[in-house]
């Protein structure tokens, strides 16, 4: 089952990334209720004795940790433009979408908020599935989260910065990590090398569990990229971080130097160095593959849709 998921995880985010269905059947409207060719859309609007809210739904709280929290109650996810007319809003049928805080799920780049309708026009009739719909927790953690807990964010994210991966270095003198040490030298030489032109100071390597001590410049550095990005930014970065165990990968896909494949290889070094020594576990090993390349793929889509129009 496990495998399952994480398998369907990881081909909603190729769908949604390589476009091959944005929408399906869903159209783009206008405040007024018009398609962008002028040809009106299926909007039903509520009964005027209603005493609820029927123009928009809300998910529970629950969205950003549950399984499943209900069926399907919408024919198809379209998006329009918010009616201040500033960014997009994704729409199910007639209801505005708001985030488990009740804020209209209101985004300023119309091809995230097309990814985002494109998740929950791929959820199935039993069940709405919020592990398959990364983009959504992504935008609901960047309207909501990020701007309440900004400092925080960037405070946790700098206390790890000194144990960072890419700064831990295998001993070269011991059998068992020899392999491992090599790899890491051809591997992720190059990205320190990276940081020290980026930044403008050279990282410490070091072979302890407890980790170093970086340049306080070089920290004061980082920090201020982290403090200068928006909240998506900011989301995305903090994402992927918890998922690399590492600030450095995340900045440097961040400003460009990596991508998604070799992001991955360099989290998994270590790991795929035993994997090929030992053998993958099934159900284990090619799960936490599965996940990782999710987790990672869906903060770089997020990342680079939300510098879209």
């Amino acid at each position: 089952m496990a495998t399952t998921l994480a398998g369907r995880r990881l081909l909603l985010l190729r769908r949604c990334a390589a476009g091959r269905r944005l929408l399906g059947t869903a159209a783009e409207a206008s405040p007024g209720g018009e398609e962008a060719g002028g040809e009106a859309i299926y909007v039903r609007k509520p009964s005027s004795s209603s005493t609820r809210d029927e123009t928009s739904v809300s998910m529970p709280m629950s969205f950003m940790t549950g399984s499943v929290v209900g069926k399907r109650f919408y024919r198809d996810a379209t998006v329009r433009r918010a009616d201040d007319g500033n960014g997009w809003t994704v729409m199910l049928d007639y209801r505005t979408l708001k985030t488990p805080a009740k804020r209209p799920l209101k985004l300023h780049s119309r091809t995230l908020a097309m990814a985002v309708a494109a998740e929950w026009e791929y959820q199935e009739q039993d069940g709405i599935r919020p592990f398959t719909m990364p983009l959504m927790k992504l935008a609901c953690t960047a309207l909501e989260r990020v701007p309440l807990t900004r400092t925080k964010i960037i405070t946790n994210l700098m206390q790890k910065f000194h144990q960072d991966l890419v700064f831990c270095r295998s001993p070269a003198d011991d059998e068992l990590t020899k392999g491992v040490y090599e790899k890491q030298k051809e591997k992720i030489d190059p990205v320190l090398d990276w940081v020290n032109t980026e930044f403008g100071f050279k990282p410490v390597v070091h072979t302890s569990f407890l980790g170093g001590k970086q340049d306080e410049r070089l920290a004061k550095a980082v920090e201020t990229v982290l403090k200068d990005a928006n909240d998506c930014e900011l989301a995305s970065i903090d994402a992927m971080a918890a998922a690399a165990h590492s600030l450095v990968i995340p900045l440097a896909i961040f400003r460009g130097r990596l991508g998604v494949d070799e992001s991955i290889e360099l989290i998994r070094l270590e790991e795929d160095h035993q994997v090929d020594r030992w053998g993958l576990v099934e159900g284990g090993h090619d799960v936490d593959i599965a996940d990782l390349k999710v987790q990672m793929s869906s903060a770089v889509v997020f990342l680079q849709l939300s510098w879209l129009k």
